[in-house]
């Protein structure tokens, strides 16, 4: 199958037209994009569909932040300049939240300074528009490759999510209390409850949480986010 043909436009090109694409293996895998340019975005979701892969598009980085990464195998194709936030700062805030994807930049402006900022922001790689078809999914497939690790950190933090998510109010609540380093009897008066009760409810945490300590606890409450609660 051929790529449509696309001229490329003076200020910022899309993907170049193109040539014979070569098979691809992996199916199953999600490749994201987000351009603020609609013809971009329409000529890249055209161009991976084509190859095998699902393919989800994004105008706004705010939409594509906001939309849960998958367990399976994904990569990002982000463009390095777009309002309110840029392809730095999608950077940023999947690295806060612990997201990792593999990203390849996209910029219709090159310069070597953006592509040493996009490199040490830990980009696979970095084109300036219009980009050649088979330099693009070159770029995919080695993308894919080093999503191995990022992946293993998604699936471990959905995990953990979801034990968080069948703690009671109450064991959430002790947990915050424990967390933030109160003994039993302390968290006891916190929560106006017994002393025996809170050890009841703090077991229950550990248990729930699958951590077997207190530091691995403290731990996970860090990876999900979760702020102490301190003696009221």
């Amino acid at each position: 199958m051929r790529f449509p043909d696309v001229q490329p436009r003076a200020r910022r090109g899309i993907v170049a037209p193109a040539m014979q694409l070569p098979d691809q293996n992996d199916c199953a895998a999600t490749i994201f994009v987000v351009d603020d340019d609609a013809s971009v975005r329409a000529s890249l979701a055209s161009l991976l569909a084509s190859d095998g892969y699902a393919v989800r598009a994004f105008a706004c980085a705010r939409e594509f932040l906001a939309t849960p990464l998958p367990l399976d195998p994904a990569c990002l194709i982000l463009d390095m300049h777009m309002p309110a936030l840029g392809g730095l700062d999608v950077v940023a805030e999947l690295a806060r939240v612990e997201a990792g994807i593999p990203v390849i930049f996209l910029t219709g402006f090159g310069s070597i300074p953006l592509s040493v900022q996009a490199m040490k922001a830990g980009a696979i790689e970095f084109f300036t528009k219009p980009v050649q078809p088979e330099q693009l999914l070159g770029a995919v497939r080695a993308a894919l490759d080093a999503d191995a690790a990022p992946l293993l950190l998604r699936r471990e933090l959905a995990s953990l999510r979801q034990r968080h998510a069948s703690l009671t109010p109450r064991e959430r609540e002790t947990m915050e209390l424990v967390i933030g380093g109160l003994l039993n009897k302390q968290v006891a008066d916190a929560m106006g409850i017994s002393e025996i009760m809170a050890k009841t409810h703090k077991r229950k945490v550990m248990e729930k949480m699958q951590a077997r300590s207190l530091p691995d606890l403290v731990r996970d409450a860090e990876r999900l986010q979760i702020s102490s609660a301190r003696h009221r």
